[in-house]
C-alpha cells in the first residue's frame, strides 16, 4: 500500500507528460488526477490505521560507497503520516480544481497543448514531496528536497510568456540553492561524526554531539549547535524565513493552483518538517533553537506588516503564508514540535482554501487580481464568498475564548502563542506573534471587505460579467472548508491538549504507560515557568525523569525515548506543559488581537472609506517602506546582484574575450601559421630531408631514454 501511495503520482506524471499524445489531453488530466486521489485515500488509510510503531519498508539498494550505505526506503511514523495526508489531500484537490481553472487559460494560444504538461508538473511535484517526507535517511530526503525545487521552478515559471513568472522562478531556484548549500554542509557534518546518514543511527548521537567540538571556518564550534544551525539554513530557504524569504511572495506569479500547492502544504512546509524530524539533534542545540525562535518570530512580524498594504489578492495571501511559517518555526524552536505540526496541519486546510478561493475570484473576474478593482462580489460569487469567509475565520482565529471550540487557526495558532509565552516568559517571540496576529486579522478582513463588500470598482464590463466558478472548482473549496472548521477541534488533544496523548500519538511512549497531569485551562500566575518546577516535581513519580543524574520514577529513563518516536522532547523541556498553565489573559490575547484587527479593518473599509487615504498621506515613508517589502529586494540587488553582474562582465570581457579568445586567436593567427610555414619548407619532396628528420627524432628519443634510465 505504501509503495502504491508513493509512486502513484509519479505514474500519473509520466502518463500525463508522455502519454497525452496517445490518450488525449483531457483523459491525461483525468488520469493524473485519479492517481492523486488514489494516493490521498491510501494516505488517510495509513494515518487512521497507524499504531504508533515506526516501520521501515525497503524499496531498493541505492548508494553504497565505503561506510556510506543508503537505501531507498519508506519510513512510516506519525510525522510521516501527518505529512502524507497534508500533501496528498491538498494536491489531489488542487488537481481537481485545475481541471476547471486551466480549461481555457489566456496565457496560451488556441491549439497549444499545455494542460497535460501542467498536470505532469503537479504530479511530479507531489511525488518528490512524498519522496522527501517518507525518507529514512538524509540523502533520500535531499534528493526529494531538490526534486521539489526543480518542480517548483517549472510550475512557478509555467507562464512562459510572462516575464515576472520567469523571474520569480529563477529567484525561487537561486534562493533555495543558497539554503541547500547550508543543508548539505549539515549532512556532511553528520556523516563525518556519525559515519551514517540513516535516521535510526543519527537520532541516537545527540548527547554525544552536545559534548563534541567541530572545527569549522577557522574555529571550534559545539557540534550539535553547528549541525542544527546548518540544517536550519536549509529550512530557511525552503520555508522562506527572514533573509531567505524573498522568493515566496513572488512564487504566486504562477497559476493559482500552483500557488495553493506551494504555499499551503508542500514545498514551504518541508523546512518545518525537517526541524521536527531532526528533533533528537535539535534538543541538544539550545543556542540554535533560540536563533530559530528569533528568526521565526521576526519572520511572522515582518511578513504580516508587509501584508497590511498589498493590493494583489494572491500576494496578500502569500505574505500570510510567510507569516504563518514563522509561527511554526517559533513552536519548533521552543521544542513543542507537536504544536508546530498542529499549525502546519490546520494551516494546510485554510491556506489552500484561501488560495483556491482567490483563484475562483480571479477566474470569475476574468483574471483581475487587484483588490482595488473588486467590491460587491458577495452576490455574484456566493459559494466562493462563503469559502473565503470560512478561511478568513480560520486564519484570524475565531472561536470561543478559553474553550477548545473554534475554527482551525483559533486552536493551533493560539497554541503557538501560548507556547511562545511559556517558553520565553513573555519575551520577544510572544509579542512579535501577538502583533502578527493583529496584523493578520486586519489584512485578512481587509481582503474580505475590499473583495466582497461595498460598491463595485474597476471596469464595469468586468463586474457585469463576473460569475461563480464551475462545480469542479467549488467542490475542493467545500472539502477544504470542512478541514478549516473542524481540524483544530478534532486534533487538539493529540497535538497539544494532553501531554500523555501527545507522546502516545507520536510514538514516544506506548499506550500502556500511565501518565496524568492536571492541565487546567486557566492558571494562577502570569509567568508559566514558575509553574514548571512544581509540575515536574508532581509528575516525577508519574513520569520517568532524571534529577541530578539519577533516575526518578517507576519507568525507564526518559533518555530511553531518544530516537523512539517521531519526535523527541528532552526531559528538561517543559514548554508543552507550561503552555497550559499560562494566565487566562495570555490565553485571551490572540482572540483580542483578532477582534482589534477586525474592528480596525471594518472602520477603514466599511465605514470611514476615506480613512485609508488619510493614513497613507500622513505616513508616506512608512507606507512606501511596507509596500516595498522593507526594501529587501533593493538591498540584495546592491549587495549581491550588482557585484555578481559586475564580476560576470569582467570574466566575460577580460577572461573570455581577451585572455581565452585572445590566446586562441593568437595561436590560430600567429604560432600555428609560423610552424605551418616552417613545416611546409621541410616538405621539399627529397628523400634525404625526410631521412634527416627521422635521424634527428631517433637521436632525441635515445637521449631522453638515457636520461630517464640513469635516474
Amino acid at each position: 500500500m505504501e509503495m502504491v501511495l508513493l509512486f502513484a503520482p509519479l505514474v500519473g506524471a509520466l502518463i500525463a507528460g508522455f502519454g497525452h499524445h496517445i490518450i488525449g489531453d483531457k483523459f491525461a488530466q483525468i488520469v493524473a488526477t485519479g492517481f492523486l486521489f488514489l494516493s490521498a485515500i491510501l494516505s488517510w488509510v495509513v494515518f487512521l490505521s497507524f499504531d504508533g510503531q515506526t516501520e521501515n519498508i525497503q524499496i531498493l539498494r541505492w548508494i553504497e560507497s565505503g561506510t556510506l550505505v543508503t537505501d531507498w526506503a519508506i519510513r512510516i511514523d506519525r510525522l510521516t503520516a501527518i505529512m502524507l495526508i497534508v500533501v496528498t489531500t491538498v494536491s489531489s484537490l488542487v488537481h481537481l480544481y485545475s481541471l476547471g481553472y486551466m480549461a481555457n487559460d489566456e496565457h496560451f494560444g488556441e491549439g497549444e497543448s499545455y494542460r497535460p504538461r501542467f498536470f505532469a508538473y503537479l504530479s511530479f511535484f507531489t511525488f518528490t514531496m512524498l519522496m522527501l517526507v517518507t525518507s529514512d535517511n538524509l540523502i533520500q530526503l535531499f534528493f526529494g528536497w531538490e526534486g521539489v525545487g526543480v518542480a517548483s521552478y517549472l510550475l512557478i515559471g509555467f507562464y512562459i510568456r510572462k516575464q515576472s513568472a520567469g523571474a520569480a522562478a529563477i529567484k525561487a531556484f537561486v534562493v533555495n540553492r543558497v539554503g541547500d548549500f547550508g543543508f548539505l554542509l549539515g549532512i556532511f557534518a553528520i556523516y563525518y561524526l556519525a559515519d551514517s546518514v540513516k535516521f535510526d543511527d543519527i537520532f541516537l548521537i545527540g548527547p554525544e554531539l552536545s559534548e563534541t567540538e567541530l572545527n569549522f571556518l577557522w574555529r571550534d564550534w559545539n557540534a550539535a549547535n553547528l549541525i542544527a544551525f546548518l540544517l536550519f539554513v536549509g529550512a530557511m530557504g525552503k520555508s522562506a524565513q527572514l533573509i531567505l524569504h524573498t522568493w515566496l511572495p513572488d512564487a504566486m506569479e504562477g497559476p493559482t493552483p500552483v500557488s495553493a500547492l506551494i504555499h499551503a502544504a508542500t514545498m514551504v512546509t518541508a523546512g518545518v518538517f525537517l526541524i521536527c524530524r531532526m528533533s533528537p539533534i535539535m534538543e541538544f542545540a539550545p543556542d540554535t533553537m533560540s536563533f530559530i525562535v528569533f528568526i521565526g518570530a521576526s519572520t511572522a512580524f515582518f511578513a504580516a506588516s508587509v501584508g497590511l498594504v498589498q493590493n494583489d489578492i494572491k500576494r496578500v495571501i502569500a505574505y500570510s503564508t510567510c507569516s504563518q511559517l514563522g509561527y511554526m518555526f517559533v513552536a519548533a524552536g521552543l521544542g513543542v514540535y507537536s504544536v508546530a505540526m498542529f499549525h502546519l496541519l490546520t494551516h494546510a486546510f485554510f491556506k489552500a482554501m484561501l488560495f483556491l478561493g482567490a483563484g475562483s475570484v480571479i477566474h470569475g473576474m476574468h483574471h483581475e487580481q487587484d483588490m482595488r478593482n473588486f467590491g460587491g462580489l458577495r452576490k455574484k460569487m456566493p459559494y466562493t464568498f462563503w469559502a473565503m469567509m470560512i478561511g478568513t475565520l480560520a486564519i484570524t482565529g475565531v472561536g470561543i475564548p478559553l474553550t477548545h471550540y473554534g475554527f482551525a487557526g483559533f486552536l493551533s495558532k493560539d497554541a503557538v502563542i501560548e507556547s511562545a509565552y511559556a517558553g520565553t516568559q513573555g519575551g520577544y517571540a510572544f509579542w512579535m506573534l501577538l502583533i502578527a496576529a493583529l496584523f493578520t486579522s486586519f489584512y485578512s478582513w481587509r481582503l474580505m471587505f475590499m473583495t466582497f463588500f461595498g460598491s463595485a470598482r474597476g471596469q464595469k464590463h468586468t463586474h457585469d460579467h463576473a460569475h461563480e466558478s464551475p462545480a469542479v472548482m467549488v467542490i475542493p473549496l467545500a472539502v477544504l472548508a470542512v478541514g478549516a472548521i473542524f481540524s483544530g477541534m478534532v486534533f487538539y488533544k493529540p497535538f497539544f491538549g494532553d501531554h500523555h496523548k501527545v507522546e502516545v500519538f507520536f510514538g514516544i511512549v506506548d499506550k500502556g504507560n500511565s501518565y496524568s497531569s492536571d492541565n487546567g485551562d486557566i492558571g494562577f500566575s502570569l509567568i508559566a515557568p514558575a509553574f514548571a518546577e512544581e509540575v515536574s516535581i508532581n509528575n516525577s513519580m508519574k513520569v520517568d525523569t532524571v534529577v541530578d543524574g539519577h533516575k526518578v520514577g517507576g519507568g525507564p529513563n526518559l533518555n530511553d525515548k531518544l530516537g523512539k518516536g517521531a519526535i523527541y522532547m528532552a526531559p528538561g523541556n517543559h514548554v508543552l506543559d507550561d503552555a497550559h498553565h499560562v494566565h487566562w489573559l495570555v490565553k485571551m490575547s490572540p482572540f483580542l488581537a483578532m477582534l482589534l484587527g477586525f474592528l480596525t479593518a471594518w472602520l477603514f473599509y466599511m465605514t470611514k472609506l476615506e480613512l485609508p487615504r488619510r493614513v497613507v498621506a500622513s505616513n508616506p515613508i512608512l507606507y512606501k517602506f511596507l509596500l516595498n517589502k522593507w526594501y529587501f529586494d533593493e538591498v540584495y540587488n546592491v549587495i549581491f546582484v550588482r557585484p555578481t553582474q559586475w564580476l560576470g562582465r569582467i570574466l566575460w570581457k577580460l577572461g573570455d574575450g581577451k585572455i581565452i579568445d585572445g590566446a586562441l586567436n593568437g595561436i590560430a593567427m600567429g604560432i600555428i601559421p609560423f610552424f605551418t610555414k616552417w613545416a611546409g619548407k621541410m616538405q621539399s619532396g627529397y628523400i634525404f630531408n625526410y631521412a634527416f628528420g627521422m635521424v634527428i627524432g631517433i637521436a632525441v628519443l635515445i637521449t631522453w631514454m638515457t636520461i630517464v634510465g640513469s635516474e
